[in-house]
């Protein structure tokens, strides 16, 4: 019985891994990959998308806007320390050098969603629509993982 316990167990682990992996889309040399967010209480009317931008092209690009479909309001945020305290702030636009990556992750760049239409629980997920100045617009599926989650896990071959 223990074998088959642990034979089990190794599957579920095995399955958690592979469902956290998030395909990369790649539109006009701009790859977007790794994306997720975290999961809010109920009543919560906030929440973040993190992702990895990777600029395959020989030009620099731009990130110029966010739409989710999760929220009213979605914006391109940062967290900036000011006077010894962390905040948000609004971003017009988030530079993409040509031939490298920018991560958007927890206290740092983030795609902001106010007044969400939607709770956003471990498990469900939701659009989220990026357009950038020279790749313009490339929609992703974001994951919506545990409440502390810092990214996806990666499986290793």
């Amino acid at each position: 019985m223990s074998h088959y316990l642990a034979a089990v167990t190794i599957m579920l682990a095995a399955a958690i891994v592979l469902s956290n992996e998030t395909l990369a889309t790649e539109v006009n040399g701009i790859t977007v990959e790794d994306a997720f967010a975290r999961a809010r209480p109920g009543a919560a009317k906030m929440g973040g998308a993190f992702l990895k931008i990777t600029n395959n092209n020989a030009e620099d690009d731009v990130v110029l806007s966010a739409v989710s479909s999760i929220a009213k309001r979605t914006e391109l945020h940062t967290h900036l320390m000011k006077d010894g305290v962390m905040s948000m702030t609004k971003l017009e636009s988030i530079p993409v050098p040509a031939g490298k990556s920018v991560m958007f992750k927890p206290g740092g760049y983030h795609v902001m969603m106010m007044g969400l239409k939607e709770k956003m629980v471990k498990g469900s997920h939701f659009k989220v629509t990026l357009t950038f100045k020279n790749a313009g617009d490339i929609e992703i599926m974001v994951p919506v993982m545990d409440a502390g989650a810092m990214g996806v896990m990666k499986h290793t071959h």
